[in-house]
């Protein structure tokens, strides 16, 4: 399982959508990145692979950040998100 975190102006929480095959996970990742370059399209939606009819809304305008990270059962669940010089 892999998670495409989005971290927003103002907000100390985050967003984050899940995805369970890599390159689905890389190819959202993608395109995240991509609408935060070009601030286009104006709002980015986002939706569940477990559940169709879940879904979120973002204004790209909102974004600060996007990363991808594997969640793994072990080290409580997920890999330390971010860069780090702890392996």
């Amino acid at each position: 399982m892999y998670v495409i975190e989005l971290a927003l102006k103002f907000s100390p929480l985050s967003l984050s959508v899940q995805r369970k095959e890599l390159t689905d996970a890389k190819n959202l990742y993608k395109q995240v990145r991509q609408a935060i370059e070009r601030g286009q399209p104006r709002v980015l939606e986002l939706s569940c692979e477990k559940v169709e009819d879940k879904k979120v809304a973002v204004l790209v305008a909102e974004l600060l950040a996007v990363q991808i990270y594997e969640k793994t059962a072990s080290s409580g669940g997920t890999k330390r998100p971010g860069f780090s010089f702890e392996s």
